[in-house]
């Protein structure tokens, strides 16, 4: 509805439920049809009480009473169209959420391209990520996600509710849909999350950080501590992360794994502990 703004009812950044005004705008016009419209009413609703008892007491033909109706009726329909037009004056929200930064002021002529405000609903959440296609047999709905947002230390987990029903030919992944409560609301929509997905678990996995592994032409090896000296040791791998990989085999309860400066040891070379975890 085009027309200008008479009042503006929320406060920018609160929350607002569904149904809320938000925004209402000039209906003088309006209410003056639909004032008429109501009178005009009344006239016809006597007229037609009038023609029907004349029509009981066959003093008029059932046309002239058919006139009298139709012409009620019309102006019934007109006052419920004036009605919606009064209803479109009013700007409420359409679900509950948090309502953005103004971008119109009392006075402002409106129509209905005019982006009033911004409404978000962060309570839930969803994160849109992508997959590799090697990985899009093994995700279901309902898997668990962890997930981190930028400007913030904290870990969140949500589950997956949604998958694409097909492969992005152009990037050969899968594109999932997760959700996550956001009761806080601390993150706000349009965040950059990293996103780890848990395809499965493996309890009391051994895992190192990757860039202690060393590739060489037979398999990888890592260099341990032993009595002030850097012991060379070849491992075999499992699974990785973006950060850790899975030791399977050549790693034994408390060795003590250098992580640092890794390329420059040779075997036998002295190591001195700066930090240990």
């Amino acid at each position: 509805m085009a027309g200008k703004i008479i009042n503006i009812y929320f406060k920018e950044g609160s929350s607002v439920k569904k149904g809320d005004l938000l925004v209402k705008i000039n209906d003088a016009e309006l209410q003056a049809q639909l004032a008429k419209a109501k009178y005009n009413l009344k006239l016809l609703e006597d007229r037609e009480h009038r023609q029907r008892v004349l029509l009981e007491r066959e003093a008029i033909s059932q046309e002239d009473y058919d006139v009298s109706l139709n012409e009620l009726n019309v102006v019934k329909a007109d006052i419920e169209l004036v009605k919606a037009q009064v209803a479109k004056t009013e700007i409420r929200a359409p679900f509950d959420g948090v309502i953005g930064l103004k971008n119109v002021s009392e006075g402002s002529f409106v129509n209905t391209e005019t982006i009033i405000a911004t409404l978000q609903d962060i309570n839930p959440i969803k994160i849109d990520f992508s997959i590799p296609e090697k990985y899009s047999g093994s995700v279901k709905v309902g898997d668990q996600i962890r997930f981190k947002v930028v400007g913030k230390d904290e870990t969140y987990t949500g589950k997956v509710y949604a998958i694409e029903p097909k492969i992005d030919p152009q990037t050969r992944t899968l594109k999932l849909r997760a959700v996550y409560s956001n009761a806080a609301r601390s993150i706000l929509p349009g965040s950059f999350a990293d996103v780890e997905l848990i395809l499965h678990e493996i309890q009391g996995a051994l895992m190192v950080p990757t860039y202690s592994i060393i590739p060489e032409l037979k398999g990888q090896k890592v260099f341990l501590y032993r009595n002030g000296k850097a012991f060379p040791q070849n491992v075999e791998i499992g699974i990785r992360t973006d950060t850790r990989v899975q030791i399977t085999n050549g790693l034994a309860e408390n060795d003590t794994l250098i992580t640092s400066g890794i390329l420059q040891i040779r075997p036998n070379s002295p190591v001195t502990i700066s930090e240990l975890n």
